[in-house]
């Protein structure tokens, strides 16, 4: 039986209207959020990620700019339709300031905007992610898990640029078991003294840049740590903090890697510490294939420093195992360090580090102008070429041309 013309025109009209428009903007105003900075936006930012993930091609989810949205934690889950999918945020994105008030997911605040398995995710914008977390610092331990803000969490070829992110309870920006990440002139800022706030953080994850970013935090800049492998960092400001951090690797007696890693272009002002390897007594698995170049340090306690006695208590006692540091250079590093020993390479008696190698190096101690001191101990195959100052004991002259 054939329909008539006007009934399979209006069902087509109808399939059109109800499904979400290719390379549409999916405005959260448009789905009920108010933006004053007090109403709880959360449910409207979920409805329109809905209608977000059934897209069929490149759609957009703006948060618009001139207003604030208040959110608690949100989970944006995948898979979507579209293979590209923008979250642009022009406005800024706030959080409740009372911890007590946060809505959290089974009681449990781990994360606070949250992205799962969404492959080809844009992130950007010309806004803020601010986590008004002054009253969860006050609180310290007593709350517990302090929620990492932005988490993106089993995706692939993700994009993060532009936004800027400030004053979050923990950690800024997590990616963990992601494959193809890119993240650029983002800037992250959080008091000096604001508790483990690490600006970007990176476990399991392969494939990744990381350029043109200023982080200034009360932790690690950027910190890599077990299954982080090919990251390359270009043109990072970072400061204050505790640096770029290899680690902490190997707690509790755990196997953990962490290898093929490039800094280049990396200015360090106010930290304490510059470019940093830190592994735990016990642990196992290795550190390696590492190149830091074109070091720039203004009043860095620790300009160079690998550390595989690594512990934050008090209670710390040396052991057989450790994680093995192999293949690490630097290349070019200058500068002024605050404290006098301006290079430490405290290396395992068991498990000593390999194949380390200066070439370049040019530190002065900060208060006098005089130069710098170093310490070092158990290397194995440790070589230096050019000018390297301070002299490093356990390092011999390649005798290069």
């Amino acid at each position: 039986m054939a329909f008539p013309r006007s009934t399979c025109l209006l069902l087509l009209l109808a399939s059109f209207l109800l499904t979400p428009l290719e390379g549409h903007t999916f405005n959260v105003m448009d789905y009920g959020a108010i933006g004053n900075g007090r109403t709880d936006d959360s449910e409207a930012f979920m409805k329109a990620w809905s209608d977000v993930c059934k897209a069929s091609a490149s759609p957009t989810f703006l948060v618009p700019g001139d207003r604030r949205f208040l959110i608690n934690p949100v989970v944006f889950e995948g898979r979507c339709r579209s293979k590209k999918l923008k979250f642009k945020v022009d406005g800024t994105i706030t959080a409740p300031s009372e911890p007590s008030k946060w809505k959290c997911i089974n009681k449990q605040c781990h994360s606070w905007i949250s992205f799962k398995h969404v492959d080809g995710l844009v992130i950007s914008g010309s806004g803020t992610i601010d986590g008004n977390a002054e009253k969860w610092w006050k609180q310290g331990r007593v709350t517990g898990v302090r929620p990492n803000a932005l988490v993106v969490a089993r995706s692939n070829n993700v994009q993060l640029h532009d936004l800027s992110f400030k004053d979050n309870p923990h950690m800024h920006v997590v990616f963990h078991h992601c494959d193809g990440v890119k993240i650029s002139h983002i800037s992250i800022d959080a008091p000096e003294d604001s508790p483990n706030t690490d600006g970007i953080h990176l476990k399991e994850t392969a494939s990744v840049t990381i350029e043109h970013c200023t982080i200034g935090t009360g932790d690690d800049c950027i910190s890599l740590v077990d299954g982080s492998t090919h990251i390359d960092m270009r043109h990072i400001k970072c400061g204050p903090g505790h640096g770029i951090s290899i680690g902490s690797l190997g707690k509790f007696g755990l196997s953990e890697t962490v290898e093929y890693i490039h800094v280049k272009d990396a200015q360090f002002t106010g930290t304490t510490n510059g470019v940093r390897i830190k592994t735990w007594q016990g642990g196992r698995g290795h550190a390696r294939n590492m190149i830091f170049e074109k070091i720039r340090s203004s009043d860095s306690e620790y300009p160079i420093i690998i550390d595989q006695f690594y512990c934050d208590h008090t209670e710390c006692h040396d052991k057989p195992n450790a994680v093995e540091i192999r293949n690490i250079s630097y290349i070019d590093v200058k500068g002024k360090s605050k404290k006098e020993n301006a290079v430490k390479i405290a290396c395992s008696d068991t498990v000593p580090c390999r194949d380390i190698f200066m070439q370049n190096i040019n530190l002065i101690y900060d208060q006098s102008g005089k130069q710098a001191s170093a310490y070092c101990k158990n290397v194995i195959n440790g070589y230096y070429h050019g000018v390297v100052r301070p002299k490093i004991s356990c390092l011999q002259n390649d005798k290069l041309p």
